[in-house]
């Protein structure tokens, strides 16, 4: 009898899970080795994430950063199942869906990401906007459309976190509304951007200067009501109108992966060795937001996009060597920079001895994203329509 191959069960389509699965894809895997490779989303789309903002004003479209994962894993070998994870039983090796399926695997990949929390004052879960996938883009977009067609003078929105995605947010809907746009960023620090480089930060603040974005610092949300919000500054309280808030602060791991017996910080993230497998479960890979890790030089592996799509690199080789007897490599993260946008045409980035803001450096952000996206395929029709889109635009003039 043949033996049946391994599988090869991944959770979680984006940067840490995608990335997983084409890089096995890849791999040099002999006819007896070759495993089942099966990835389970929520979603029908990849996402790539860092691209969202550009959705609110219309610089790209959904097709661009959000491919279905059937068109990206055609010709793979890879299967796609779009559903979520119930329950993940580690003696048997079995992950049940909430759709009723359940898929026994020789070898697991966690690779889930992380949510937005909307718990942490009262009326947030009710009346504020998360913005990380992109139906959070759609519903956004919606509700942008209703108050840009009211007869509302001005727009008045609040955005809650100055981190990476308050900030970007905060200037693209600048740009989008112009004039009529009141926004406050709203940030319990005393910067904003706390983690960023110096050059990253003074670009920024730059634009949100140049943009009229008004910022509270030090000031802590206690409260959101259908119309308004409650901010506390220096142990006063202050009740403000508003038509919109977005939350951008806090991650938190999946129900399902808080739930299992494996070690976890107090976050709920899991314990992964330099090997990216869990603690005590060597068939268990962790990527992404869901790991704890320190990589081979000790430094802790920052919940970005940018590691995960390294993690995937090496969760992809040391899948394959663990299946195939061969030593696996532990994880060396690569700090290689950060780049934001800071609204229309506009960005900034430091990294590698180069710091750049402005037109040059949302060029070389679009340029490094192109060269991201997955598949070559990919690639090559959004990059053909980034290059024809205003030569379309001239034409139709």
């Amino acid at each position: 009898m043949n033996e049946q191959p391994a599988r090869i069960c991944i959770l979680g389509g984006g940067f840490g899970g995608l990335y997983t699965a084409l890089r096995l894809s890849e791999l040099p895997w002999n006819k007896l080795e070759k495993p089942e490779i099966v990835l389970v989303d929520r979603n029908d789309r990849f996402l790539f994430s860092p691209l969202l903002y550009e959705l609110l004003t219309g610089e790209l479209q959904t097709w661009e950063i959000a491919p279905p994962f059937e068109e990206i894993l055609a010709n793979t070998g890879i299967r796609f199942h779009q559903g979520a994870a119930a329950g993940i039983d580690v003696d048997s090796k079995l992950v049940q869906l909430q759709d009723g399926h359940d898929f026994s695997y020789d070898r697991l990949v966690l690779a889930m990401g992380g949510e937005t929390p909307l718990d942490m004052v009262p009326g947030a879960e009710n009346y504020a906007f998360p913005f990380r996938t992109v139906t959070d883009a759609y519903r956004l977009e919606e509700r942008l459309r209703i108050l840009e067609a009211s007869d509302k003078e001005k727009i008045r929105i609040v955005i809650v976190g100055a981190g990476y995605s308050g900030v970007e947010l905060a200037c693209k809907l600048a740009d989008r509304l112009s004039t009529r746009g009141r926004l406050r960023l709203v940030e319990q620090g005393d910067m904003i951007l706390r983690t960023s480089a110096d050059f990253n930060r003074e670009a920024a603040s730059k634009a949100l200067e140049e943009r009229g974005v008004w910022l509270d610092m030090e000031t802590a949300v206690e409260s959101i009501g259908p119309e308004t919000i409650s901010l506390v500054y220096k142990g006063q309280v202050d009740t403000i109108p508003t038509d919109l808030v977005l939350w951008t602060v806090g991650t938190q791991v999946a129900p399902v992966v808080k739930s299992l017996p494996l070690k976890q910080n107090h976050r709920g993230q899991l314990a992964a060795l330099q090997t990216l497998q869990a603690v005590d479960h060597p068939e268990i890979f962790v990527l992404g937001d869901l790991a704890d890790c320190n990589d081979a030089t000790g430094q802790q592996v920052p919940a970005t996009a940018q590691a995960a799509l390294q993690q995937a690199d090496y969760a992809g080789w040391n899948l394959w060597a663990s299946l195939t007897g061969r030593p696996l490599l532990p994880f060396r993260y690569q700090a290689t920079g950060e780049m934001m946008t800071l609204g229309v045409d506009n960005a900034t980035l430091s990294g590698l001895g180069i710091k750049l803001n402005g037109p040059a450096a949302h060029l070389v952000r679009r340029l490094t994203y192109l060269y991201r996206l997955p598949t070559l395929e990919h690639q090559l029709r959004v990059g053909f329509n980034w290059i024809a889109q205003p030569l379309r635009e001239i034409l139709s003039k």
